[in-house]
């Protein structure tokens, strides 16, 4: 039988806050303006991802789009990447918007800012996937009619939500207690919905290339293409798809370019369209091609983050849940003050991956929320935070104060 793999790669860059001490707060209101030789510095974090990961993975993706008529992958792209970009790597921008116009390239939608708002604020929510929605039509000139949720975060709720707003899919994890025996190489019916579309991600075969592709201790290493062809093929034999969802970093940032990892995408490619019938796709391509093998529901919520699949990751102990619980009290008055700063800023600290810093889980093969913390420890990353949001407070009260 042959088959599609359906490749999907998330582009985003958050704005990590600078250290940030008690004594900064009503005095300095530049969160995001790190100038340091650290992950602390935006600008440095991008400009490094840009030259060992978006160049050149991009032009990668150009060369097998140009030499391969039936390639074609999803883009998510967050509205703090598209910016970051505009303001320290235009070529990156221009270089995606290439791809897009081949008509080849699918961007899905979802929050602007990466946010978990559909879990705290439903209003907030919307307006950030509408201003994504903007976003991404001034830029690439096209309408998402897919979306993802910031991590995959997805429950039944979301189905309803995107249905109601004309998405056609929906991406999500393929999580072992949600399928039971089922396979995540098919297309799925979202549970609730009238008709709209769920693909899951293939976790083990995509954390074999996000994860495991450079661990000389894993007992498949070294990764080659062909052993890679062989899985996909043999992978749920009956199925027509190979969902394959991971971080665009993934190539070149997470696993460097001294691992192989460029070769061994562009080899896979080759030599996966080199058997009769198979194909890529993108999301929807799959949605147009693919009957729904019945129903999935989802009724409490899934990540594609840690052993839990939850959202513990983000707000799983007291330093996350108080963060939260104070960043999103202050909805009502930012909007109201008007001021395209503050409320800029506010949402830049909704960002998912700010939370994640806290997380005080640590994991078999390391701690992974060490690995992208820019912080020294959790506690760090909880009192720039707060203190961030004790500035933010002052500013709303300033305010009013000239009203």
């Amino acid at each position: 039988m042959s088959k599609s793999i359906v490749l999907y790669l998330h582009m985003h860059q958050p704005y990590r806050l600078k250290t940030y001490t008690i004594f900064d707060a009503a005095h300095d209101h530049h969160y995001f303006n790190d100038n340091s030789k650290s992950d602390l510095n935006n600008r440095y974090v991008f400009e490094r991802a840009a030259e060992k990961s978006y160049r050149p993975m991009l032009a990668l993706l150009k060369r097998l789009i140009s030499r391969h008529s039936s390639f074609r992958f999803s883009l998510s792209i967050t509205g703090t990447f598209i910016e970051q970009a505009e303001a320290w790597a235009p070529d990156v921008l221009r270089s995606l918007k290439e791809l897009v116009d081949t008509g080849r390239v699918e961007i899905l939608g979802e929050t602007y800012y990466h946010s978990l708002a559909f879990f705290y604020s439903r209003p907030e929510f919307e307006r950030q996937v509408s201003l994504h929605k903007e976003k991404i039509a001034a830029k690439f000139g096209v309408t998402p009619t897919v979306f993802r949720n910031t991590e995959l975060a997805y429950n039944n709720d979301l189905a309803d939500w995107a249905e109601r707003r004309g998405y056609r899919g929906i991406v999500a994890e393929g999580w072992d207690s949600v399928l039971e025996w089922r396979s995540p190489n098919h297309v799925y019916k979202a549970a609730g919905t009238k008709n709209l579309k769920l693909l899951l991600r293939n976790y083990r075969l995509s954390d074999d290339i996000s994860f495991r592709f450079s661990n000389q201790s894993w007992k498949e290493w070294p990764l080659t293409a062909q052993k890679f062809a062989k899985w996909t093929t043999n992978n749920s034999p009956n199925s027509r798809i190979i969902n394959l969802f991971m971080d665009f970093e993934t190539f070149g940032e997470h696993q460097s370019a001294a691992t192989g990892i460029f070769n061994f995408f562009e080899h896979f490619v080759t030599l996966w369209l080199q058997t009769e019938g198979n194909s890529f796709r993108t999301v929807s391509g799959a949605i147009d091609s693919c009957l729904p093998e019945g129903e999935i529901s989802m009724p409490h919520t899934v990540t594609w983050a840690d052993a839990e699949r939850n959202l513990s990751a983000w707000n799983g102990n007291s330093l996350q849940q108080e963060s939260l619980r104070y960043v999103y009290s202050l909805e009502a008055d930012v909007l109201q003050t008007e001021d395209k700063k503050i409320i800029r800023d506010w949402r830049r600290m909704l960002a998912s991956d700010l939370t994640y810093y806290m997380s005080t889980k640590c994991h078999n093969d390391g701690s992974v929320h060490d690995y992208f913390s820019p912080y020294n420890s959790p506690y760090d990353a909880f009192l720039t935070y707060i203190n961030t949001v004790r500035d933010m407070r002052w500013r709303i009260m300033q305010y009013r104060k000239n009203l």
